[in-house]
């Protein structure tokens, strides 16, 4: 987990609570999050008393830090014992540009420990992270921004896909199809609609490199939309079908002046086809590889955005 100015600057005011650190079996890594507002959450750090239990804080307005053995002092049989740190985080508090490091105290000294100063300078000079919490102070990658992800058709599959990898943070999931009426009355939190007579249309508006589902209800639209994707560029396209139908699009693409090589660069069929082909099997296939090509690689920060945040 990171932290996400992004995400969380829209949705101020409320109480962050942070797993910042874990020793021994715990509900939830170091990193996880939950936001707590007068009457909703948002995330979880791990269910049950714990987090019944931290809500209850966040609400009487508790901030710091907070260690808890899970077994004597929640009943948990995890064996282990978590620290959570508490922010109220307020709209003026994310009123502000962040670097590429967030550091501020949590309950440590206003001024920064030279141990935090070190920490920095290694994240500057060599891009290794430091330790969440030292000092007393929150040390946090910000997240970068979150990957454009396009789901070409609102039916049962694209509809599955959008509700199956919305919760995630990492994704700005954009749904497209021809009318209004296919989509469903209610989409999921951070799912946009994009509606178009042809959707093809909207090509241009994904950024190169968007990651791209074609599921439509039509052959000759999904035909369209890997023409045009394949000529405006993409960082990975995946397309629904079946091998009688990939093998006439190889071809088919090929003539539209497509090399080979550019032709294997789309995925089909998409998902994992041993969950089978119930719309939530070919969901949990597609997010599982959405997952597992989410890299935490990033280039190394300049001494600009690694300065203290």
């Amino acid at each position: 987990m990171s932290f996400d100015p992004a995400r969380l600057r829209h949705l101020a005011p409320f109480t962050r609570v942070l797993v910042a650190g874990v020793k021994g079996s715990t509900p939830r890594e170091t990193g996880a999050e939950m936001l707590v507002f007068a009457d909703h959450i948002q995330g979880t750090i791990g269910g049950g008393a714990l987090e019944y239990s931290a809500i209850q804080e966040a609400r009487a307005g508790r901030t710091g830090r907070q260690t808890i053995p899970l077994g004597p002092a929640m009943n948990q049989c995890c064996g282990g014992a978590v620290t959570l740190a508490y922010e109220a985080i307020t709209p003026q508090d994310m009123a502000r540009e962040f670097g590429a490091l967030h550091a501020r105290p949590l309950d440590g000294p206003a001024e920064m420990p030279l141990s935090v100063h070190r920490a920095l300078a290694r994240y500057r000079d060599r891009g290794q992270l430091p330790q969440l919490l030292i000092d007393g102070w929150l040390l946090e990658p910000v997240a970068p921004p979150a990957l454009p992800l396009w789901i070409w058709g609102a039916g049962h599959v694209g509809r599955a896909i959008a509700t199956t990898l919305a919760p995630f943070p990492d994704y700005a999931i954009r749904l497209a199809d021809t009318d209004a009426e296919r989509f469903p009355e209610v989409l999921p939190q951070g799912v946009t609609p994009l509606i178009a007579a042809n959707p093809a249309d909207l090509v241009p508006l994904a950024p190169p490199h968007a990651h791209h589902y074609v599921l439509t209800y039509s052959h000759a639209l999904d035909l369209e939309l890997c023409h045009r994707l394949l000529t405006h560029g993409f960082g990975h396209l995946g397309l629904i079908g079946s091998d009688t139908k990939w093998a006439r699009f190889r071809n088919r693409l090929r003539d539209l002046g497509h090399s080979p090589e550019k032709i294997g660069q789309i995925q089909c069929p998409i998902g994992d086809p041993s969950l089978g082909k119930h719309p939530q099997a070919i969901a949990i296939g597609v997010a599982a590889g959405v997952l597992r090509q989410k890299t935490t690689i990033r280039s190394k920060p300049d001494s600009q955005d690694a300065r203290e945040a």
